[in-house]
């Protein structure tokens, strides 16, 4: 896979440590738009269904693949810092 380079800001992805429906999960974002965002993961094959209002989940089997195609592994607490900085947050609704 070629690694997929944007202008506009960095593709984010956290370790696959949220749990869910029998695997482990990472998050994948964007820090400067959602278009970024899916641009990227229709260019890696990540199913649109994936997306979740401000991430795509990605299955940890996945996870080295995503890195390799130009994602910027983060933290957790500062994929969400950035998404907030961006004012990309979306959080659930109660």
């Amino acid at each position: 896979m070629d690694a997929v380079l944007y202008k506009w800001g960095v593709i984010l992805i956290d370790p696959p440590d949220a749990a869910g429906h029998g695997r482990w999960w990472s998050h994948l974002a964007s820090d400067s738009s959602y278009e970024e965002l899916h641009a990227f993961a229709r260019a890696i094959g990540i199913p649109a269904r994936g997306f979740d209002r401000d991430h795509y989940d990605v299955p940890a089997e996945r996870y080295d693949a995503v890195v390799a195609a130009g994602a910027t592994p983060v933290r957790s607490r500062e994929l969400v810092a950035r998404l907030h900085a961006a004012g990309l947050r979306r959080r659930k609704e109660r």
